[in-house]
């Protein structure tokens, strides 16, 4: 066949690819029906994909650049991503980052005349910048750290290079990115934020999960995850806050992908020679980096910024399909309105140096019991109106009440199973018993810090304390009380670890042998994703219980409804020693004060 023949039938095929992918890409992200699109995409790239393996001697003969394989490669890797993005199926995102790296290794924007093409550069400058959510979602750090320096250095190449060219918002890319990984990998993460089966899951109370029965038993297969913060840490469309659900929510793989390894490796055990003009890309190898023993992922759809209109949306799409025998999670991270934070005052000393006594902390534990008899409360205070007394903010500065999510808007969703997890200063509004009974995890109306004055920036900066005490309990209470990476030994957070997954072993056979366990939380108990978010809030309740403050506790506490069994109240012997026993080993008691029972 001709060069002429050859070149033409690659342009067709590049063309038809591109329109099947531009279909795909303007697709809703949500909902199953659109799952034949992606194979018929998927395969009109394959087919170009091998076209240009085969006859890649006369094409490049013809005039084809290395960036446009490159491109060709990105593109497919999108697509998988774009996959994983709708079905959570972690197939999809190792095959992303196979082609990724692929294209990282062999250099295909890298090298030749077109790095001064302005089209290639911005294809280049897209490659990095796709590479990277893919790297920061498969949580390879070093990857990510090197992919977000050649970034940097390439935009700055862009502006002195193409100076015709306003490169603003690449700039702003690579701020996004560098403050990303500035909030997140300061924190060291001594395990995964995905669930490990290794760490995560108890022997000791297997027995009692094989025997666990109730009336009715949800499975756990949809998540929605949103958020909207002012000034909040994101890159791209995942903010810090919605990335660490993102992870908490999934499997972590005990293959080899998953071990940290140096961003130079051998590719299937070959160095590679990134002077090659032509390689074949093995899309099959994330087959051998998943972990075909573990169950899907639950799917998440993971909303930026939405409008209250558009979450309703996708929120009874993702209803009308669900199952009825599955319990939906619903995330939603979101300041109040404006009335909501003048209403909940700035602390004078959130950590003091104080002591509060006995019949205080039984008294207020007491009352959080009680409390979930009367009526809705709203910033601490009785509500008037319930449902639409107050509300989360879902809008910019200024924004009408178009932009108000009331509790009340929830209330025909909750004929399907919900677990909802409100992170508000207005969270307890949520907490009105209306519409059928859903499992809630409702965060403080204010953080607790050690340094009250930072208590404006802290969730912008670090993201919310109550979602980090949820994804990272321990990262999360040692955040909170201003230890940094470099203060405990590494074998000190290894220990302080074994106290926590010994404590949270005791508390799962608790909750699971319980006899006075409400049905909400008995139907969603045997899911390991959403146990593991019930045995965290009970520490995470119970450390900001035992705080020592100046000022009324209320604020900074969370609560759940229904109530969780006294057994386990954030005051009980059984969970206050362990905070008392983690906050002597790293040195912290000082900042606490515990009940002598």
């Amino acid at each position: 066949m001709a060069e002429e023949d050859v070149s033409r039938n690659f342009r067709a095929l590049v063309e038809n690819a591109d329109r099947k992918f531009a279909r795909v890409r303007d697709l809703p992200a949500f909902g199953r029906a659109q799952s034949h699109y992606f194979h018929k995409v998927f395969k009109a790239y394959m087919k170009l994909w091998n076209y240009q393996q085969s006859h890649r001697p006369k094409l490049v003969a013809s005039g084809l650049n290395r960036w446009e394989i490159g491109e060709i490669a990105s593109r497919i890797g999108q697509l998988y991503f774009s996959q994983y993005m709708r079905t959570s199926e972690a197939r999809f995102l190792l095959e992303s980052y196979v082609f990724y790296e692929a294209i990282l290794k062999r250099r295909y924007f890298e090298e030749g005349e077109e790095r001064k093409d302005l089209s290639a550069r911005s294809k280049e400058l897209r490659f990095y910048a796709r590479f990277l959510l893919v790297a920061l979602i498969v949580d390879r750090r070093e990857m990510v750290l090197h992919l977000a320096e050649k970034l940097r250095a390439l935009v700055d190449d862009s502006k002195s290079n193409f100076r015709e060219t306003n490169f603003k918002e690449w700039r702003i890319v690579v701020q996004e990115i560098t403050r990303f990984t500035k909030a997140d990998v300061d924190l060291t993460y001594v395990r995964p934020l995905r669930y490990c089966a290794m760490l995560d899951s108890y022997p000791a109370s297997h027995t009692y999960l094989a025997r666990f029965h109730a009336k009715k038993l949800f499975k756990f297969r949809d998540a929605l995850l949103a958020s909207y913060h002012r000034n909040e840490v994101k890159y791209a469309e995942v903010t810090l806050d919605t990335y660490r659900m993102m992870q908490c929510l999934e499997w972590e793989p005990s293959g080899s992908f998953y071990q940290k390894r140096p961003v130079e490796t051998k590719e299937n055990g070959f160095v590679v020679d990134h002077t090659l003009t032509s390689g074949i890309i093995d899309m099959k190898l994330a087959a051998d980096m998943a972990d075909p023993s573990l169950p899907p992922n639950p799917r998440k759809a993971v909303l930026y910024r939405p409008t209250v209109s558009h979450l309703l949306a996708v929120l009874a799409m993702i209803c009308d399909e669900l199952s009825p025998e599955c319990v939906m999670l619903i995330y939603l991270s979101a300041s109040g309105g404006p009335a909501a934070r003048e209403n909940v005052a700035q602390p004078e000393n959130a950590v003091g140096s104080s002591r509060t006594s006995k019949s205080k902390l039984l008294g207020r534990a007491s009352q959080e019991q009680k409390s979930y008899k009367s009526e809705p409360l709203s910033n601490g205070h009785k509500s008037s109106g319930g449902y639409y007394d107050d509300y989360l903010w879902l809008g910019p500065r200024g924004g009408s009440g178009s932009n108000n999510l009331y509790p009340g808007d929830l209330i025909p969703f909750t004929r399907k199973p919900l677990f909802l997890v409100i992170d508000s200063d207005t969270s307890r509004a949520f907490k009105a018993e209306r519409g059928e009974p859903v499992a809630l995890l409702l965060s403080p109306l204010k953080p607790s810090l050690e340094n009250p004055s930072a208590d404006d920036t802290a969730a912008a900066l670090n993201g919310s304390q109550f979602t980090f005490f949820l994804t990272a309990p321990l990262q999360a209470f040692c955040q909170m009380l201003g230890l940094s990476n470099s203060d405990p030994e590494p074998e000190v957070y290894d220990e302080a670890e074994s106290i926590l997954s010994a404590s949270f072993s005791e508390w799962e056979t608790i909750l699971l042998t319980s006899k006075v366990l409400n049905l909400v939380w008995a139907q969603v108990l045997p899911d390991q994703f959403l146990r593991r978010l019930i045995l965290r809030f009970i520490f995470c309740r119970s450390v900001l219980t035992c705080l020592s403050r100046t000022e009324d506790d209320d604020p900074y506490l969370p609560q759940c409804h229904p109530s969780l069994p006294d057994s386990l109240s954030p005051v009980s012997k059984t969970v206050q020693s362990t905070v008392e026993r983690l906050a002597d080993h790293l040195g912290v008691a000082k900042s606490f004060h515990f009940s002598k029972t």
